[in-house]
């Protein structure tokens, strides 16, 4: 059993390593309006089109001791950081959802699937959150495909045929669009108060991957920790005039919050009995 796990860990790591790099593909391409499929990987100095091995997932970077093999210009450390960072997400995933389950028992490849799932929604969260800490502003295509494999992790595969699969998707389906539909209140309130725009659009979506993925009472709680993380980072920005995103703020709430799931529903037990 042992060997199961690790085999997973490691496969998901590497599922998570190569959408990873895809991902960074959408980080520097889609804010500029470029193509993500032509042309093909190349260097963005000298343009050369880049061999396969060169695609490989952080050993790529390492290999190359983070320079183009073909002009020398240096490669954004960015490229392995994403990569690693996506393989780990992807395993969290894992983790969390095979927690009390062994390998190949009732359930497991429901689980997968849900970690599959989950693991890339938390990979767009994470290019999300870049691209909104560079340009202040997401593109849609990938707001909606988070939103996408939010609703998806509900699936849960093969039981969704069943009443209470069909329940649990259908709840995640309600909890995202009752997030949505409260930010949109809550920017529209705000809006006029200030007599300006307040928040973003894409804070609506990213409420809605969270009411998908946690629920009502962790997604209040994931809120919560979110304006935690946000004010001390305001404080110390707002003098400088820097606009600050919250995309970014919103996904790593989400992030703790499910990670430490199981401690939040303890505090919430406390709470309210």
């Amino acid at each position: 059993m042992i060997f199961a796990v690790v085999f997973f860990i490691l496969l998901f790591f590497i599922l998570g390593a190569v959408v990873g790099s895809f991902s960074n593909v959408l980080i520097y391409r889609m804010p500029r309006g470029e193509s993500v499929n032509f042309p093909a990987s190349h260097c963005q100095s000298c343009k050369t089109p880049l061999k396969p091995y060169h695609n490989i997932p952080i050993f790529a970077w390492l290999f190359l001791r983070g320079k183009c093999a073909f002009c020398g210009e240096k490669i954004s450390f960015q490229y392995p950081l994403v990569e690693l960072a996506s393989g780990l997400l992807c395993v969290l995933a894992y983790c969390v959802e095979m927690h009390g389950l062994e390998p190949f028992t009732d359930g497991f490849y429901a689980a997968i699937f849900k970690a599959a799932m989950l693991g890339i929604c938390f990979i767009l969260l994470l290019a999300l959150s870049l691209i909104d800490f560079r340009y202040k502003a997401v593109p849609d295509p990938l707001l909606f495909a988070s939103v996408a494999f939010s609703l998806l992790y509900g699936f849960n595969l093969p039981a969704s045929f069943d009443s209470d699969g069909l329940l649990f998707a259908f709840d995640s389906f309600i909890n995202a669009a009752i997030f949505m539909f409260a930010f949109w209140l809550l920017r529209a309130v705000v809006s006029l108060a200030l007599k300006r725009e307040a928040m973003g659009s894409a804070d609506i979506f990213i409420a809605g991957v969270m009411g998908a993925i946690l629920g009502i009472k962790l997604g209040l709680m994931a809120i919560y920790v979110s304006a935690l993380l946000t004010l001390p980072a305001y404080l110390i920005v707002r003098k400088y005039g820097y606009e600050l995103p919250f995309v970014p703020f919103l996904s790593l709430a989400t992030l703790i919050v499910y990670a430490f799931k199981e401690q939040f529903i303890y505090i919430l037990g406390l709470i309210y009995g």
